[in-house]
């Protein structure tokens, strides 16, 4: 079985939408994603991703419900699939066996 890797962006992406758990929308993401990490996104490089991401099987779309404070209009609500929840799992697991084996003094910084 061939392994679809995540880009960085992506990987965050993903893990944002699994902390919106049932909450995540463009918007929400957006502010979720710059609340977490400090880095700004524009809402266009976050709905580029999350297709990627839909487009990969990692993230499932469903439509809300029209609401008055955005004149009618319906978010597109974004969930983790099984495949997404397996990838972050995945990734998680390469990430700990790295720290896990790196020696002490391989990273060492100095505070000013």
């Amino acid at each position: 079985m061939k392994k679809t890797y995540l880009g960085e962006f992506e990987e965050v992406i993903l893990l944002t939408v699994a902390l919106l758990n049932g909450q995540a929308y463009g918007v929400a993401i957006t502010e979720a994603l710059e609340e977490q990490t400090g880095r700004a996104a524009s809402i266009s490089a976050v709905h580029a991703t999350l297709h990627r991401l839909q487009d990969k099987g990692f993230v499932n779309s469903y439509m809300g419900g029209a609401t008055a404070e955005r004149g009618g209009r319906r978010k597109r609500f974004f969930t983790v699939t099984p495949a997404g929840s397996r990838a972050l799992y995945e990734i998680k697991q390469v990430r700990e066996q790295f720290w896990q084996q790196i020696p002490p003094k391989a990273l060492q910084w100095k505070t000013i």
